[in-house]
């Protein structure tokens, strides 16, 4: 065997070991593909069995590995963070799911900010996902991620994985946690768009203080419309509701917490009350202070309507 056999031979055990890829460089005959790798400024041939679409982004990653063989690959854990920041695109998931065997499938992404001890948290979190293709990763000093696959048939809605996580946080180790919740994609590789989902989430729920430990994107989805417009629009969009004392009612904590937790139970009074542990008198009076500073009635689904833009305008003009 001369050099460039010798030399290219040590690589491929190496993608061997790190990629679970076998490449040989005779044939074996069969089905196989083959293809030409440079090695000492010669063409060398190499094989890998199979011939289908797998087989083919197969070979794509170890040319790939081949030209790039200065560039370690990096850890697991450090490469799906580069993933969930969308780092590399589409290519770098494939790369990463080729390299640690991990099936592909529909999966959302957890944005989870832990209020003490993240390390701790992290070896929690990977606990609880021990023999699922789940993965957690620390992004930095104050956040984790967690990518979460779907199993077909599975009941468990995104809402229920992220308050498990936040129980088990809790009851296990004392820890409280804020979570967001992105939108399930399709495959793996559009992964990052539901971190960066869960993360607008998190930061949604500081700006407008919601309620709750878990928070879906969806929640926020016209608040995040309305953020893309230009400040001055909405300015404009503001002043065309007419309402001069708003202001007075969403700065006032009491004010403002009722019309929320009234918005969030459907409109229903005896829920309110209840959720708020608070007379139902009391409820109605912030009701009716509420409808004569604003002339919102938000007991009606159109007020309140109005009133939620409202809210979030007047949130992003301060934000």
């Amino acid at each position: 065997m001369d050099d460039t056999m010798s030399g290219i031979g040590g690589l491929l055990k190496d993608i061997y070991e790190k990629t679970g890829v076998l490449v040989r460089t005779a044939p074996r005959g069969g089905a196989e593909i083959r293809f030409l790798a440079e090695e000492g400024g010669k063409a060398v041939p190499l094989y890998l069995d199979g011939t289908g679409e797998e087989a083919e982004r197969s070979v794509r990653l170890v040319e790939y590995i081949l030209g790039n063989k200065s560039a370690a690959l990096p850890e697991k854990e450090e490469h799906l963070k580069s993933i969930l920041l969308g780092e590399g695109g589409g290519w770098n998931a494939f790369r990463f799911m080729t390299r640690y065997r991990i099936a592909d499938g529909a999966c959302y992404a957890v944005d989870l900010l832990p209020d003490k001890r993240l390390g701790e948290a992290a070896q929690h979190v990977a606990r609880c996902l021990e023999g699922t293709r789940d993965m957690v990763a620390v992004m930095d000093d104050t956040r984790l991620a967690v990518v979460k696959f779907i199993s077909q048939g599975e009941g468990q809605s995104s809402q229920d994985f992220g308050l498990f996580l936040y129980q088990s946080l809790y009851e296990e180790l004392g820890i409280k946690a804020t979570l967001g919740v992105g939108c399930e994609m399709k495959s793996f590789s559009e992964i990052a768009s539901s971190y960066h989902q869960a993360a607008t989430a998190v930061r949604m729920s500081a700006i407008f203080e919601s309620q709750g430990e878990v928070h879906s994107y969806r929640e926020y989805l016209l608040v995040k419309m309305l953020e893309d417009i230009p400040k001055s629009r909405l300015e404009e969009y503001m002043a065309q509701f007419h309402v001069t004392n708003a202001a007075e009612v969403l700065e006032d904590g009491e004010m403002a917490g009722t019309a929320e937790a009234f918005l969030e139970s459907s409109l229903n009074l005896s829920e309110t009350a209840r959720n708020l542990y608070m007379h139902r008198n009391t409820l109605t009076y912030r009701l009716d202070k509420i409808e004569r500073l604003t002339g919102l009635n938000i007991r009606k689904f159109s007020d309140a309507v109005t009133f939620r833009t409202i809210t979030i305008l007047y949130r992003l003009l301060q934000a």
